[in-house]
This record gives structure tokens, sequence and C-alpha cells, in this order.
């Protein structure tokens, strides 16, 4: 059965959001990578990504990500940075270690749900949208190449696109159904 569950996606995808109840469900851990790394780093991602460059923020997070794959006992929910896939050992770790659920999105609802956000570093330029585009462009085949399932944000509510992940890791076997003992 399932012990990680890792849930990718670009930022504003919901992994955080989804994550928390996806690990309730489940009656599982939840952690969030990039809060991992804000306690490590003793400051936001962004104040780190302005002092510091994204390459330095890459490193650590490679680190963390092998950490939090590496973990082994209670059943866990990882929401990663939107990021997180931009380096193979990240994707070879997540994929090999994790089940990994893709949270897609097109980068026209995420800017409809992060145009007032002023937390994330990579969304703080003259064109959020546009930026949005390129990341999708960039990030979405390597999110394909590392999931295991796909789910489609689109318009559900937080509690279906729940209800789709644990049908979906159900009807695969990583779960077991209802009724059976666990």
């Amino acid at each position: 059965m399932v012990s990680v569950v890792s849930l990718i996606g670009l930022p504003g995808g919901g992994k955080t959001t989804v994550g928390r109840q996806l690990a309730r469900r489940l009656g599982a851990r939840f952690v969030d990578a990039d809060h991992v790394l804000e306690e490590r780093l003793g400051m936001p991602i962004r104040a780190f990504f302005e002092q510091h460059g994204e390459p330095a923020f890459r490193d650590l997070e490679e680190q963390v990500i092998d950490e939090l794959t590496g973990h082994t006992g209670e059943p866990l929910v990882l929401a990663t940075g939107g990021g997180a896939v931009l380096r193979e050992p990240n994707r070879a770790h997540l994929r090999d270690r994790t089940t990994v659920v893709y949270l897609r999105s097109t980068p026209e609802e995420l800017f409809r749900r992060l145009r007032h956000d002023t937390q994330r570093p990579l969304l703080q330029v003259a064109d959020p949208l546009s930026r949005l585009r390129d990341l999708h462009a960039q990030r979405h085949p390597l999110y394909e190449e590392t999931a295991h399932f796909c789910v489609d944000t689109g318009r559900p509510s937080v509690s279906m696109l729940v209800g789709l992940i644990l049908s979906q890791l159900e009807q695969a076997g990583c779960l077991p159904k209802d009724g059976d003992p666990a």
C-alpha cells in the first residue's frame, strides 16, 4: 500500500490545500516541502531567492526532497514546490520512492487564483500570466514524466479533487478497497 503520496504541479495548483485534506482522509501526516525549506532557511523562500538566487535554493530543495522521499514509517502526503521537478534527482526520488499525483492546471486557471499573490518569487514579474505560460511549457512535460497519476484541477472543489485522487489510488491498488482491512 501507499506509504508516501507526493503532489506536484505549478505554483497555485492546490498542492498544499489538496494535500492537507488528502492526508486527513488517508490518516496520514502532511508535509509541505516549501515550509520545511523555509524553516531551514530561516526566511521566506522569496527573500532567499532575492539574496542567494534560484540555483542555491534548488540545491537545498534537492536535499530536502531526498530526505522527505526517503521517509519510511507512517503514511505521508508530501506537497512539493512547483519547481521541484526541474532537477532530475528530484524527479527520480519522487517517482521511485513515492506515488506521484500531478495536479494539472492551465496557466489561465492559475493566473485567476494567483493574480494578487505576492509571495511566489517566480511570479513577481510585469506579466505573471506570460510567466505562468512559460513555466507550464517548461515544467508540464517534467510533471507528466514524473507522475503516476494526473488530476485536472479545473473547477472541482478541493473535496472533489481529493475524492478523484483517492479513487485513482484505490483503482490502481495503492489503497485498500472500502470495507477491506488495511
